[in-house]
């Protein structure tokens, strides 16, 4: 079987080290063979540990729902950011970078900011993480230049904060009913 499709725990312990201590390098010695399963993988096994870790302090009856609500939101938000940042991308550049090695920026600097989201507070030194890995993955992985991966980056949080700020209405109204 080819290297793109195997994934294990020795491949996510060793991008997670690499990510986290030389993120440059290895955003730069990145290969093409990685592909979008194995960081699908990345992303799946710290969306476990963030379920998992998310409610270790859960006293309510149904301490697992929390856990797949926290798993899932994980996972849905890295595919959502990053199909927002490929149509922001390919809007202002056209199709130069594929979406499966813009989702796996996405994913891979997801997964490694993961491992501490779950503590609380820390998203406000985790999310600014992720998204200088995510442009710093744009730029040493995907070849787009700084002034483009920081507007995509820039346009892309923009468009989240709107779509989440549009849904406060009917999110007040679905408690209302309740």
């Amino acid at each position: 079987m080819s290297e793109r499709w195997k994934f294990g725990l020795q491949f996510y312990f060793q991008t997670i080290a690499r990510l986290m201590w030389a993120p440059r390098r290895f955003f730069s010695d990145l290969s093409h063979e990685v592909g979008f399963l194995r960081s699908l993988g990345v992303l799946i096994v710290s969306s476990l540990f963030f379920g998992g870790a998310g409610i270790m302090n859960d006293t309510s009856e149904n301490p697992l729902i929390k856990g797949g609500i926290f798993f899932t939101n994980a996972i849905s938000m890295t595919f959502l950011a990053a199909g927002i940042g490929y149509m922001v991308m390919t809007m202002m550049l056209g199709r130069c970078v594929t979406f499966t090695k813009l989702f796996s920026v996405y994913a891979l600097s997801s997964g490694v900011t993961l491992l501490a989201s779950w503590i609380p507070f820390f998203v406000w030194l985790t999310e600014p993480w992720k998204w200088w890995l995510i442009g710093t993955g744009m730029t040493r992985y995907c070849g787009l230049q700084l002034k483009h991966a920081v507007t995509i980056i820039g346009i892309t949080v923009c468009v989240l904060l709107l779509f989440f700020w549009s849904l406060l209405p009917v999110i007040s109204s679905l408690k209302s009913i309740n």
